[in-house]
């Protein structure tokens, strides 16, 4: 854990970062930040400094205006003003206002050490002055007025926007999620929307619209959430770094294909003549705008706070919205300047999606944290007689292959941090239980292959029954005996037909062993997907209201994909 650091002179920091031409290129949005210095102490008194700390993306335009107004030789109470600018990154600077004071913002973690405190901040966006709020109302003042705005986009390659359909039409945030959950060739990405507003700002806008969807609504978002999550980057310039370099199909196939940025982020890439384009897709609703909001920090010096307020009011006006078009930036109501040209799915600029309070914004980064907990899974997959039937809505592949198919897709969505195992069942299995195991529960970073593997060799017995239920109370305390309080504690079953082994339990049986074995403290879950339509799903729905759980039924097991993927939506282990 990194330690909390004094922070170290503004100035000087600058002085150095301009000397040595330390600019970094606007997508670099890490800790490392470059400075200005704008003065003239011609016949003053003394000297105001103002400190200023902006974002990346509006930085430019900031040091250009202090530049052009120190020439003009603005004095506070005969005192000249000096002002210092530098780019840094939103998080770093939450970091070093909240360690300054000893509060801690959720999710941010510690400053560490090379970012001083401004007398000014301009972050990318208000819901930093939200979060920061939340953390102790003194760190930032609420009246922070918009600069200027950058709407949120989904970026996609152009040849997949195309497949889609997404370049010019408007798309729903119910096509985006369906999109991202079932199409496996959708690969997301997201920069960690705890130290980035624009992840916040996606999370956000999917949790808006979450209980519309009807019944689909939380297994479309929580797996969304996860599929986002395997494609998480620390910064935003290790997510740029992943779109595809060419457009043949396997680049394609490997590289990220969907992702969040901002409008100006988007534009900057396109503009360096990528072999592959971003297509801007517009959502509807729309998320929230990065907004670069000018937060004059509490507690200032009279004569600091007057330089503060004189300097903001040279950010208005025709000639400082051109200035904010040059880089991409819209003005704060959402127009747009000379120079710059928006998409033809742009929505127009009066349309401003109002930036929620912190509970919102706070609820939206809990169900992030809640839903990308590392997961401790134990798969159990049938491989009775009953596996072997025909699908002819798959090409003639059995319910085993189709099944085995849809949990290889799964696995490939598994990041790291799980820990997976993998059981069979049949009755008749070697050791005289109806199940064997295949792959201990263990982390994904050393038998992901493993796993892969042993669901590839997995083949129907053709005289095996189903020892259905005696399995899954073995699995469940299995999964229990291990509990991890770190992660969500599951069994998921992918079963192709009813129980139909008379030496073992019964579904009155099984319901109460479960609920003698059940620990409030320590809940494991029990997921149930059917394959095809001898599954009942009045009998699994008694197990799972047991423990806590869901049942999934696939009548056409053709569709077994898509009710895999919904069903590993839910597996919170909660």
């Amino acid at each position: 854990m990194r330690g909390r650091h004094r922070a170290t002179d503004l100035r000087s920091n600058g002085f150095v970062a301009l000397a040595a031409g330390m600019i970094l290129p606007l997508v670099a949005i890490g800790a490392v930040y470059s400075g200005y210095r704008a003065m003239s102490t011609s016949g003053c008194a003394g000297t105001v400094r103002l400190s200023i700390a902006a974002s990346p993306e509006i930085a430019p335009v900031i040091k250009d205006v202090a530049a052009r107004w120190v020439k003009t030789g603005p004095r506070v109470n005969d005192e000249c003003v000096a002002v210092d600018v530098v780019s840094v990154a939103s998080s770093e600077v939450a970091a070093a206002i909240a360690g300054e004071s000893g509060a801690t913002v959720p999710g941010v973690g510690q400053a560490e050490g090379k970012t001083q405190v401004p007398q000014v901040w301009i972050p990318d966006s208000s819901i930093w002055i939200q979060r920061m709020r939340a953390a102790r109302e003194d760190l930032v003042t609420l009246a922070s007025p918009s600069l200027a705005r950058s709407p949120i986009v989904l970026a996609v390659p152009e040849p997949t926007a195309k497949q889609l359909g997404w370049v010019e039409n408007k798309v729903t945030w119910k096509q985006v999620l369906e999109q991202i959950v079932g199409n496996s060739q959708i690969i997301p990405g997201i920069v960690d929307p705890n130290r980035d507003s624009v992840g916040v700002s996606t999370l956000v806008a999917m949790a808006s619209v979450r209980d519309q969807f009807g019944p689909e609504g939380d297994s479309l978002t929580v797996g969304a959430v996860k599929s986002l999550m395997s494609g998480k980057n620390e910064q935003q310039s290790g997510l740029i770094g992943r779109f595809p370099r060419d457009a043949d199909p396997k680049t394609l196939s490997t590289a990220v294909t969907l992702a969040p940025l901002s409008e100006q982020a988007l534009h900057a890439y396109n503009a360096a003549g990528p072999a592959v384009p971003l297509i801007a897709v517009y959502p509807d609703p729309a998320p929230i705008a990065l907004d670069f909001p000018y937060a004059a920090m509490p507690r200032l010096a009279p004569d600091r706070e007057a330089a503060a307020d004189a300097f903001r009011q040279q950010l208005t006006g025709s000639s400082f919205r051109n200035l904010l078009a040059q880089h991409q930036l819209r003005a704060n109501d959402g127009t747009v300047g000379t120079g710059m040209t928006l998409s033809p799915s742009a929505p127009p600029g009066g349309q401003v999606t109002p930036v929620p309070d912190a509970q919102v914004i706070s609820k939206a980064l809990q169900m992030w944290t809640e839903i990308t907990q590392p997961s401790r899974m134990l798969a159990v997959v049938d491989v009775s007689a009953a596996m072997k039937t025909p699908v002819p809505t798959a090409g003639g592949l059995t319910k085993g292959q189709v099944a085995v198919q849809a949990a290889q897709g799964g696995l490939d969505l598994f990041p790291d941090s799980w820990a997976v195992g993998l059981w069979c069942f049949s009755t008749a299995m070697p050791g005289g239980h109806d199940y064997q195991e295949l792959v201990p529960i263990g982390p994904l970073t050393t038998q992901r292959d493993q796993l892969r593997g042993a669901l590839g060799g997995l083949k129907p017995n053709p005289k095996g029954g189903s020892g259905l239920y005696d399995t899954i109370l073995a699995a469940y305390q299995t999964v229990q005996q291990g509990w991890d309080p770190g992660r969500g504690n599951s069994v998921v079953v992918v079963t192709g037909g009813r129980n139909n082994d008379s030496n073992g339990l019964s579904l009155d049986g099984l319901v109460t062993a479960l609920h003698k074995a059940e620990h409030q403290d320590q809940p494991v879950q029990i997921i149930v997907i059917g394959v095809g339509s001898e599954v009942n799903q009045a009998e699994m729905q008694r197990v799972v209201d047991a423990t806590g759980g869901a049942v999934f039924i696939a009548p056409d097991p053709s569709k077994i994909g898509e009710i895999f993927m919904k069903a590993l939506a839910l597996d919170d282990g909660r």
